[in-house]
């Protein structure tokens, strides 16, 4: 499966750029090349990821089952 995240790019008024992603809230970026930047926002998006699941399964009822799903 290919997973697929929307960079929204912008130039930064010192310099350099700025992105966010509009499928992952509070993900963004910044970096001095359009390449720096989007590392920088896929790094982002990682780490709100891990929070989001984090954050989903502390309100998961301790009966719940809990198993991965693994997209290959």
């Amino acid at each position: 499966m290919h997973v697929e995240f929307t960079a929204i790019i912008e130039p930064a008024e010192e310099g350099g750029f700025w992105a966010y992603c509009p499928e992952v809230p509070g993900a963004n970026g910044q970096g001095e090349s359009v390449e720096e930047v989007k590392k920088d926002l896929a790094a982002a998006i990682e780490l709100m990821l891990d929070v989001m699941r984090e954050e989903a399964l502390k309100k998961a009822s301790p009966l719940a089952r809990r198993e991965p799903l693994v997209f290959a």
